[in-house]
């Protein structure tokens, strides 16, 4: 069987208090594969948040191969492995993340500024994205003069600006009420319809519902991995 874009190999995480070691991640297996939509889900200290942590490159696992798009950075140092995050990833996070002094435009084109990108394509680049998530009207406008929605929509249109081959949204509604949060689902399901990866890691139910696989994790280990039969009809 081919390896997906996320390729998760006997994966295990373990943190170390003085002499005494905690296991999060017990010997974990993952494939996601290109234009997936998944949702990770699980209680507190499944595992779930230290899951996306591997996934995302911001960490490394104690044990097990993680090859991302044909790369194994399951053993990368660390400039290594951010250079590989910042080109394959984009991360919506739950608090936005968004940098106050910044105008929506600039908070957007923040990315490719890293990417060596010249101010007058980073501008353009940002206002396209700004569009797709319908906030060209704000782009001068600061986080502090958005509204939550707002805000989540300024950190997609980031999150998308370098092209990721994968969205990593975590916990991307959890600061929203239910019509705006709808709204940013409406978002996801656009951008996975334009040939996107997306992984997001959700308590809810209802959240979890738009996606199209739903792996759910306990105590270190996948409990389940189903398709999501809402969309599996017909």
């Amino acid at each position: 069987m081919a390896e997906g874009i996320i390729h998760l190999e006997q994966i295990k995480k373990s943190y170390f208090m003085g002499k005494q070691e905690l296991p999060v991640l017990k010997g974990l297996s993952l494939d996601i594969f290109k234009n997936e939509y998944v949702a990770l889900m699980g209680p507190s200290g499944s595992g779930k948040s230290t899951l996306m942590n591997i996934i995302g490159c911001l960490d490394t696992p104690t044990e097990g191969r993680y090859v991302l798009n044909n790369n194994d950075v399951s053993q990368m140092a660390d400039d290594s492995l951010a250079e590989v995050r910042n080109k394959e990833i984009g991360f919506v996070f739950q608090q936005f993340n968004l940098l106050p002094r910044l105008t929506a435009a600039e908070n957007v084109a923040l990315p490719l500024v890293y990417a060596g990108m010249g101010k007058k394509e980073r501008i353009e680049k940002a206002m396209q994205m700004l569009e797709m998530v319908q906030l060209t009207d704000r782009s001068h406008h600061r986080p502090n003069e958005l509204s939550g929605g707002q805000c989540q929509r300024v950190a997609i249109a980031r999150a998308l600006v370098n092209d990721p081959a994968i969205i990593l949204a975590d916990e991307p509604t959890g600061n929203l009420d239910s019509k705006t949060s709808q709204e940013i689902m409406d978002i996801f399901e656009a951008i996975y319809k334009n040939g996107n990866t997306i992984v997001i890691v959700t308590h809810e139910e209802d959240i979890a519902n738009h996606s199209r696989r739903i792996v759910r994790l306990r105590d270190g280990v996948i409990e389940t991995d189903q398709r999501n039969p809402k969309f599996t009809k017909g």
